[in-house]
């Protein structure tokens, strides 16, 4: 068997387990664990584009021009979170009897929705992160265990040899601890900055329509009520001096 792991490739990792015993094999499987979260991670967020600016920003130009049909299907069948926000809120913008608070509470909703899936998975990989020196930390206090009882069996013969192959031993679930928790700790703030700054693209996006929506409205209403028009005649004003 040990022939067979070595010819894969295998070796190291054998030894690994061979000399750590449990707690070495258990952080090894949660590396794993770990590697393929942030695999699966990485498809989704270039999938999504996360971080992409370029068509939302191309879509608002378009709508705050006039041009909001063009502006929709721009982005209707777009996989990114802003994106999608952004064609939920331009669709329920395009109704003809638009209810404004209705429209930003449904957005909301999208919204954290869009958020949350893209925070998924991100728990179990803070969780190795935390988990991973602690476990590394529990290994090493059994093999000091260990290293100290064969010391103390082993009475005036004790060899100092075999206590020091005992602590080297010890440690080593220490350093495989933290080479799984360094990274995934590196990874995870990525990850997380990334969210960030797609949540903060999607505020941006959403705030700069509505806010058009409430100016042209402004706008609309100065324009009816406007005292400087009397029965549709226009008044000139008096030069500022």
């Amino acid at each position: 068997m040990k022939q067979i792991i070595e010819s894969a490739g295998l070796g190291e990792a054998f030894n690994l387990i061979e000399q750590g015993g449990f707690v070495v094999t258990i952080l090894l499987v949660i590396s794993v664990l770990a590697a393929t979260i942030i695999l699966l991670k990485l498809f989704q967020f270039l999938w999504q584009r996360v971080g992409a600016k370029g068509r939302s920003a191309k879509a608002i130009k378009l709508w705050l021009k006039g041009d909001r049909e063009r502006a929709y299907k721009l982005i209707k069948s777009s996989h990114n979170a802003t994106e999608v926000t952004l064609a939920h809120l331009m669709r329920g913008l395009l109704l003809p009897n638009a209810n404004l608070p209705l429209i930003r509470e449904d957005v909301e909703r999208v919204a954290l929705n869009q958020i949350g899936y893209l925070r998924t998975f991100l728990h179990p990989l803070e969780a190795i992160a935390q988990i991973a020196p602690l476990l590394g930390l529990f290994g090493t206090v059994l093999g000091m265990i260990e290293a100290f009882q064969t010391l103390q069996s082993a009475g005036s013969d004790a060899d100092p040899a075999v206590l020091a192959g005992g602590i080297w031993v010890a440690l080593l679930t220490t350093a495989v601890g933290l080479a799984v928790a360094i990274p995934v700790a590196f990874i995870l703030a990525w990850l997380e900055g990334r969210i960030e700054s797609e949540r903060l693209n999607m505020q941006q996006a959403i705030t700069s329509l509505l806010t058009e929506r409430l100016t042209s409205k402004e706008e609309q209403n100065i324009q009816t009520n406007s005292p400087f028009e009397v029965q549709g005649t226009p008044q000139h004003l008096a030069p500022i001096t």
